[in-house]
């Protein structure tokens, strides 16, 4: 079989895309309602076909490319824990996970890969989309399978949990097999970190690192209805101010050789990321371009799929389709 090809719905800053590029997948169609992630993916790989639209007014009839590929994916916006949704946070994201499965009827792909938060693969609150996926896939000739993965075991130097729902054809489902562990060690905030934090001539910079020697707690992209960028709820800033980190705003530049890291003064004495090294914790290449202004660039990178799990992912049903079915 030759190359393999892939839809790609709320595709954001293209960790997904990119990782599925990686493992051998070309792109016919990427789809994103909003202006910045699409100014992102069209800056880094002009040749990619990018639709800037709501999955939810997709329509395939009018779009034929994007009709028989090999794999249809979705990093779709995370579903809210049951905190937000008690607190009526809770948008489209569960009409969006509905959608994606719908569209295989249309798309007609022979895998579909769904990434979203871990609770959507074992909670006992998303058990009803569950088992309309099952229904719903298993009558177009699908087998499912629900896993969480880490991305702190494929190299990212971040503790991000990912509930994964993987559906390929029968005839090839037998030969798909789960991603396993691609390091034996954790990169940890420290070591992915060092080389920014030195590059400004900060003299802090190695204690500073000596210090961070642990992955970095989720990053979290937040929604439009927020204010500005921050690096998550009270318990993550909690861990993040643990590693001499100011979680409560991004920086807009790395330290300077003045700095002094001094935690035990609080917040002002503790070092602020800037969205660049968030990227890098989200392990996109640096020359991957990021478009749009800091909280916009920032929510990108926070609402990614990093793409060393896309690469994974894909290498695995990859595997799985070229095998004789």
């Amino acid at each position: 079989m030759s190359g393999l090809t892939f839809v790609d719905v709320c595709s954001g800053a293209g960790g997904l895309a990119l990782g599925l590029e990686r493992a051998g997948f070309e792109p016919r169609l990427l789809l994103d309602e909003d202006d910045d992630a699409c100014r992102t993916l069209r800056a880094n790989r002009p040749h990619w076909n990018v639709l800037q639209a709501d999955l939810l007014d997709f329509d395939p009839s009018e779009h034929p490319e994007s009709h028989d590929v090999d794999l249809l994916s979705a990093g779709l916006p995370r579903v809210k824990s049951n905190a937000t949704a008690a607190r009526g946070e809770s948008g489209d994201e569960e009409q969006l996970l509905k959608a994606a499965v719908y569209l295989t009827h249309a798309v007609g792909p022979r895998a579909l890969l769904v990434e979203n938060v871990p609770t959507l693969a074992d909670s006992d609150r998303f058990r009803d989309f569950r088992e309309f996926a099952r229904v719903e896939l298993e009558h177009l000739g699908y087998e499912c399978k629900w896993f969480i993965l880490n991305s702190a075991d494929f190299g990212v130097p971040q503790d991000r949990r990912h509930g994964v729902l993987v559906a390929i054809k029968k005839q090839w489902f037998p030969w798909f097999r789960m991603p396993s562990p691609t390091v034996a060690d954790h990169v940890s905030v420290g070591e992915a970190l060092a080389p920014s934090m030195r590059s400004g001539g900060w003299k802090g910079a190695d204690l500073w690192v000596a210090q961070a020697t642990t992955v970095a707690p989720t990053l979290v992209g937040g929604s439009k209805n927020r204010g500005g960028a921050d690096l998550g709820l009270a318990g993550t800033k909690r861990k993040w101010e643990a590693l001499g980190v100011n979680a409560h705003s991004l920086g807009n530049e790395i330290p300077g050789p003045d700095f002094v890291w001094a935690p035990e003064l609080g917040r002002d004495g503790m070092v602020r990321l800037t969205v660049d090294q968030a990227a890098v914790l989200q392990s996109f290449p640096e020359e991957w371009e990021i478009t749009g202004k800091k909280t916009a660039r920032y929510r990108q990178i926070g609402q990614a799929t990093p793409p060393p799990v896309g690469r994974v992912l894909g290498a695995a049903i990859a595997t799985a389709l070229r095998s004789p079915a």
